[in-house]
């Protein structure tokens, strides 16, 4: 039950719901291009082959990236497993930093002058994601909904503080 109370322990404060909104809508263009085609994308499957074949990434890790992307940003939106999607979402950033975007230097390409995609993005992303590890779902969230049914249901009542 601790872990439960943990994870969908939340404020009601306004920071973490803006920052799971941004970051959750930010992201839902780009979870829907991997997941479903959509906004230009290649669906899952050419995503699973991209992924699985050119980048060489286990298939279990790329069906992860995809699914983090997807249901993390609509998780996001919700506010329900806020932690969770938040997690998964910081975790595919900073891979694709690492394996990708590090070389490129800090700066996106703006003016296509330079090779690929800088790292500025996928370090706001992972900004956002640590406010909603900390903080949780924040004002309006399922997560405050679940934790309030489980404070009525016997839990200790959470504490107005981060973890």
């Amino acid at each position: 039950m601790k872990a439960l109370q943990l994870l969908f322990k939340t404020n009601n404060h306004t920071a973490p719901l803006i920052a799971r909104l941004i970051l959750g809508l930010v992201m839902f263009p780009h979870g829907a291009q991997k997941m479903l085609g959509w906004f230009g994308g290649h669906g899952f499957a050419g995503t699973m082959n991209f992924f699985t074949g050119t980048m060489h990434i286990p298939a279990v890790f790329a069906f992860a990236a995809i699914l983090a992307e997807f249901a993390g940003s609509l998780g996001l939106i919700a506010g329900l497993f806020s932690r969770v999607a938040a997690f998964g979402i910081a975790s595919v950033m900073t891979v694709a930093i690492l394996t990708s975007h590090a070389a490129n230097g800090f700066f996106m390409n703006w003016s296509g002058s330079q090779k690929g995609e800088g790292f500025e993005y996928h370090l706001l992303a992972i900004g956002l994601a640590l406010i909603v590890l900390i903080y949780g779902g924040g004002k309006a969230s399922l997560d405050s909904v679940v934790q309030r049914k489980l404070t009525a249901n016997g839990a200790r009542p959470f504490a107005d503080k981060p973890l």
